[in-house]
């Protein structure tokens, strides 16, 4: 019998995209933050600002998400449905660890103002 012995890895671009597709599932959430709000992080990195980021760190997963809120949304039942969602489905899809999500709510969407 042969031994099929082989190993997946997962891009950490392609976990920011799960983490991203997994946030926007969750009612409340509008979307991801288009704006950088750590200045240093931007400028290091000096890459367009995407909302998610993930650090590989001993082999499992620390994401950092910055959401925008639906006006009405509760905000910190929102924040833990995105990280219990985004730390199942990484997890169950890839059999990555994920030991941290954390959730800044980077904006609240305004409604378009009727003229």
């Amino acid at each position: 019998m042969q031994d099929n012995n082989f190993e997946v890895s997962v891009s950490t671009e392609v976990l920011e995209k799960m983490a991203e597709i997994a946030a926007c599932e969750i009612k409340g959430v509008k979307g991801l933050s288009k704006k950088s709000i750590d200045i240093k992080g931007a400028i290091k990195n000096m890459n367009a600002f995407k909302g998610v980021k993930v650090e590989m760190l001993n082999g499992t997963a620390v994401i950092n998400i910055y959401i925008v809120l639906e006006k009405e949304a509760k905000m910190r039942e929102v924040a833990v449905a995105v990280q219990e969602n985004i730390k199942d489905k990484i997890q169950t899809m890839t059999g990555t660890a994920v030991t941290k999500v954390n959730v800044t709510v980077a904006d609240i969407a305004e409604e378009p103002k009727n003229e």
